[in-house]
């Protein structure tokens, strides 16, 4: 049926599923954006199955640009009926276009979602929470809804906590809402990853958990296959579980105040010889900016950039 269809067009079709291979955007939010907004418009088979051309991917690829920029998904459609009037080929990359979204887009949308976040967890309110994760996960890409909703709200708090006299709590509140989230997620996702695989754990300390659970939500996402240890494991045994799941890189998460001498020292007693390289994410990374170490080194803060480095870092050692 598909092939039908693509030669009544004249051009190759393409269903949901390989569009979302493609493009990095998970289905439910491509459906979302067409349902909620209409920001694209499928073909369709004579069962209802979508059909994308390739128009409809570089018009998502488009969208993602803007997203990208911090546009909030609502205002996306306005820009992109913009630039299609002026120039198919506008981008938000363009400078005119640029200054209109400088204009359209301020941070305020986000910052809104960030606030109503952090009030959700002071109230221990699951439901409050659980709107605004579904909320986000589901109308843009996960690195978006990371780096623009969840890491910055972890930042905050984190600086929040540490001047505070019972983080606990709201700490163990959070991670607790996330786990919950993360397994279903690396349950399917670790059914249709099978490589690269990475093996993650947390350095002790902070919020060394809650920075492990937004990388896991990242790289599941990405496609990597993942092995999730629930908990501070010494570098010795995490290198031992490396060979056994035959992962590639380990990644270690960790909070601001997380011990990196105390990670070398690890790595010294365990006779580590740079088997397979170790990156390190999270408000951690601040420790190791400057240093040239090949086989320990900081992951970019960017979810899209720190995926980027982890993919280069398991084809070296594939």
């Amino acid at each position: 049926m598909t092939e039908k269809v693509a030669n009544a067009v004249g051009g190759p079709l393409y269903p949901i599923r390989e569009v979302s291979r493609l493009t990095g955007v998970n289905s439910v939010t491509l459906r979302a954006w067409e349902r909620r907004y209409g920001l694209i418009q499928p073909r369709r088979t004579p069962k209802g199955h979508r059909l994308y051309a390739r128009e409809d991917i570089e018009r998502v690829e488009r969208i993602l640009q803007w997203l990208n920029r911090g546009v909030p998904v609502s205002q996306v459609g306005e820009l992109l009926d913009q630039a299609s009037g002026s120039s198919d080929a506008a981008t938000p990359e363009d400078s005119a276009q640029s200054s209109v979204a400088e204009d359209t887009a301020p941070d305020h949308d986000w910052e809104g979602q960030r606030l109503e976040v952090i009030d959700a967890v002071a109230e221990f309110d699951t439901n409050r929470l659980e709107n605004l994760f579904t909320r986000s996960m589901g109308l843009y890409p996960v690195n978006t809804a990371i780096s623009r909703l969840w890491q910055p709200v972890v930042e905050r708090l984190e600086n929040v906590w540490k001047d505070h006299s019972t983080p606990m709590a709201q700490r163990c509140f959070l991670e607790s809402f996330l786990r919950t989230r993360l397994g279903l997620r690396l349950y399917h996702g670790n059914h249709e990853n099978t490589e690269p695989r990475i093996l993650m754990s947390y350095l002790p300390g902070g919020c060394g958990a809650l920075w492990q659970l937004l990388f896991a939500f990242t790289a599941s996402s990405a496609g990597f296959y993942i092995t999730l240890f629930d908990g501070p494991v010494p570098v010795g045994e995490l290198i031992e579980a490396a060979r056994q799941k035959d992962a590639r890189t380990i990644v270690l998460s960790g909070a601001m105040e997380a011990d990196i001498e105390g990670l070398r020292r690890q790595l010294s007693q365990a006779a580590y010889q740079g088997i397979l390289p170790i990156r390190v994410s999270g408000s951690v990374t601040r420790q190791l900016r400057d240093t040239d170490e090949e086989n320990l080194s900081a992951l970019d803060n960017d979810p899209g950039r720190a995926i980027a480095q982890l993919r280069l870092a398991t084809a070296r050692h594939g």
